[in-house]
């Protein structure tokens, strides 16, 4: 069908529905639909009688699948509403009446049409496909494997819509029962181009068409020769989705530069009495030698920490790039129009009390008083923001001044408290640490954009509890990825699948499960935890890139040779096959009670020259990709012994030219815990106490390069 013959189709069929005061359609109507997309259903009738469905199935020549059709019911199968493999007229007759009258007994008030026959499909896989609109990123097509247990298995997988046709072709390899479909004991495999079509289909359809809110095809059977949709459900939004404004990248960046690169800075609450917020945010401006204008706003003061102080924003002289908010919420609105009529571009709303405690109306206003002026808001609700290559610190909090490459961005202001203290403990250098809050306004998608282009800024880490607009996110992670790592820190895993749903696919799109799909999709690096989002970002700028995936683990120990290599495999790592030439070298150094192979067992007792040579070994080899150390404390070769050799040995052949990832494990007593400080200052990730955070650590180096297109393999 043409297309435009086939939106002509769907879109009468649609307001059909609607005008009929319904969100479900029927089987017949789904039928409607795949029929004008393509998609492979079984040869089906709707039988309004008895003795039309006994026809129908003499019709269709073998047994049939008989389904209740009702407006009023969803869910059929729960309804009693269908049987399998029905065959000959009697039966036919009994499976008719006894549909009906499961469906009258399950709702007495349902409008039923009749009893659809549907010809009875061949074995095969099954497998749903389905799309759904999540609130973060829209529309979503799912795959996975189907039937009736599919909201048992759950395994399923997402991607953005429309996918094409290769993007759909990954979708079959990315479930965990992927094999299956390739085939397994002497079973064929099934139809992948076909079953890939279907996919590309349905997610197209759902781009067409806004309204359309859940689609299942559940199950299609697939074989070695197609794949057919055994049953369709579709159904309709309540009400259309609202459209988030949106702002061109130029327009981000333009107002993002004032914002983190401010020539002059309002406070509009600035304080004289210790204790109060405004004289917090004034102080550390002050204190943290800001070199721009900081312009107090009191209307009763004069003057506020030696500087001269405004009655409003309007009095003070000049152009003002940033506007602290340091008042109580119920003043917001007024100082705010203040702030357009002064043409301030930027508004950081430090104050609580809007949406995060129900008012809605409240942050509202707000919002619609910044787009009227063309201010972007930085929260509610924040504890300011930290700009260190500006010496700006326009915050209530303590103060920061470590510069470096690593971005920081939370949603909560306690965790942005934890960023800082981790900041401060390991000495980790940051370009910027924001709060997000309500987000109002600005939101990570705004920040990811500008650190993406920011040259202070190398590694970018997110903690956030949802995304506004996710398709704007994976859009600023694609374009930020190849360049820098993006790390996200995703609260709220266990409210997964907590919303009602009408389809299969609904219920399983629970917002983890299409969050954590999609992140990795644009390539983003997903943390765990708190903990390990911060390592993360310490870690990767100074880890760099690998070349390949032969990872060779040197260790003085055996039992951390083995959490070593466990830590690998679960990081998705690639143990290197020793080659005969390379593992003759490694023994010339080794013991005869210790192991060749990978990882390479050197013995605790072996003195630093041992350590020294097999890590030399692993540098000079090009198979070699990164070395993963683990070091076992004795007095032979003591801690810092150990530390120096080795950032020694991997700072000279940097200066050859072989820059390998090389990583750390250090157990022992506590002068570990400064050797692995000085190994981290020197280009070595180093941790004591644990065989998993330095691998965890070069697995997020890897992902981060198969994303940026640097090594095979995809994200």
């Amino acid at each position: 069908m043409a297309a435009e013959d086939r939106t002509r189709t769907v879109r009468t069929l649609l307001d059909a529905v609607r005008a009929d005061g319904r969100t479900a359609l029927t089987a017949p109507e789904g039928k409607v639909i795949a029929d004008a997309y393509g998609i492979p259903v079984p040869g089906e009738e709707l039988a309004r009688d008895v003795e039309e469905a006994v026809a129908y199935a003499a019709r269709f020549g073998g047994p049939v699948v008989m389904k209740i059709v009702s407006p009023d019911i969803l869910h059929k199968t729960d309804a009693g509403g269908v049987v399998v493999g029905v065959e000959g007229a009697a039966d036919v007759r009994a499976a008719f009446h006894r549909i009906v009258a499961a469906a009258r007994a399950y709702d007495a008030a349902a409008r039923v049409e009749g009893v659809q026959i549907q010809e009875l499909l061949p074995q095969g896989r099954e497998v749903i496909v389905g799309a759904v609109t999540d609130p973060a990123f829209g529309k979503v097509v799912a795959f996975g494997l189907g039937g009736v247990l599919v909201e048992v298995f759950k395994d399923v997988t997402f991607r953005l819509a429309p996918v094409d046709a290769d993007e759909a072709l990954s979708m079959l390899d990315s479930i965990r029962s992927a094999e299956i479909l390739r085939g397994v004991r002497g079973q064929a495999g099934v139809d992948r181009c076909a079953l890939a079509e279907q996919i590309r289909r349905v997610s197209q359809l759902v781009a067409d068409f806004p309204e359309i809110a859940e689609v299942d095809l559940n199950p299609v059977i697939a074989t070695a020769s197609g794949a057919v949709a055994a049953d369709i459900r579709v159904i309709l939004s309540d009400s259309p989705a609202k459209e988030r404004r949106r702002y061109t990248r130029a327009e981000i960046l333009t107002s993002m530069r004032r914002l983190m690169r401010p020539g002059s800075v309002a406070v509009i609450g600035a304080s004289d009495a210790p204790g109060k917020i405004g004289n917090s945010v004034m102080r550390n401006l002050v204190d943290g030698g800001f070199a721009g204008d900081i312009h107090p706003v009191n209307p009763r003061a004069d003057d506020i920490l030696g500087r001269k102080a405004y009655k409003s924003v309007t009095d003070v002289p000049g152009e003002v790039d940033v506007a602290v908010f340091a008042i109580p919420a119920r003043f917001v609105a007024a100082a705010l129009e203040e702030v357009g009529r002064k043409r301030i571009p930027n508004a950081v709303l430090i104050p609580s009390g809007f949406a995060e405690t129900g008012e809605h109306a409240l942050q509202d206003e707000i919002v619609a008083i910044a787009e009227r002026y063309g201010v972007r808001l930085l929260g509610p609700n924040i504890y300011g923001y930290y700009s260190t290559w500006q010496d700006l610190c326009a915050t209530f909090c303590t103060p920061y001044d470590v510069k470096g490459g690593v971005a920081l961005t939370s949603q909560s202001g306690g965790i942005g408290m934890a960023v800082l203290g981790f900041a401060r403990t390991t000495k980790t250098g940051v370009s910027a640490i924001v709060g997000l809050g309500n987000k109002a306004d600005l939101d990570e998608d705004d920040l990811l954009t500008w650190f993406g282009e920011d040259p202070h800024t190398d590694c970018i880490a997110m903690h956030l509890e949802d995304l506004k607009d996710g398709r704007a996110f994976v859009e600023a992670a694609r374009a930020t990825v190849p360049r820098k790592p993006v790390v996200v820190l995703k609260a709220g895993r266990t409210a997964a699948g907590a919303r009602a749903a009408g389809s299969h696919t609904g219920a399983l799109a629970g917002d983890d499960a299409v969050y954590d799909d999609i992140l990795r999709q644009a390539g983003v690096i997903r943390a765990p935890g708190l903990k390990d989002m911060l390592e993360y970002a310490r870690g990767l700028p100074v880890l760099p890139a690998p070349a390949g995936d032969n990872v060779v683990i040197i260790t003085g120990a055996g039992g951390s040779g083995v959490l070593l290599s466990d830590a690998v495999t679960d990081n998705g790592l690639s143990l290197m096959e020793i080659p005969p030439d390379l593992d003759a070298a490694f023994r010339k150094f080794i013991p005869p009670f210790g192991a060749a192979g990978n990882p390479v067992d050197i013995t605790g007792g072996e003195p630093p020259s041992t350590y020294e040579a097999t890590i030399r070994l692993g540098l000079e080899d090009p198979r070699v990709h990164a070395l993963v150390l683990g070091y076992w404390h004795t007095v032979v070769t003591p801690p810092m012994v150990f530390a120096e050799l080795t950032a020694r040995v991997v700072r000279e052949f940097r200066e050859r030219g072989v820059d390998k990832p090389v990583v750390a494990s250090l157990a022992g007593d506590v002068e570990v815990e400064e050797a692995c400080r000085y190994l981290y200052e020197r280009g070595v990730v180093a941790y004591p106490y644990t065989t998993e955070m330095p691998v965890a650590v070069l697995g997020a180096k890897y992902r981060w390069a198969r994303a940026a297109g640097l090594l095979g393999g995809g994200s």
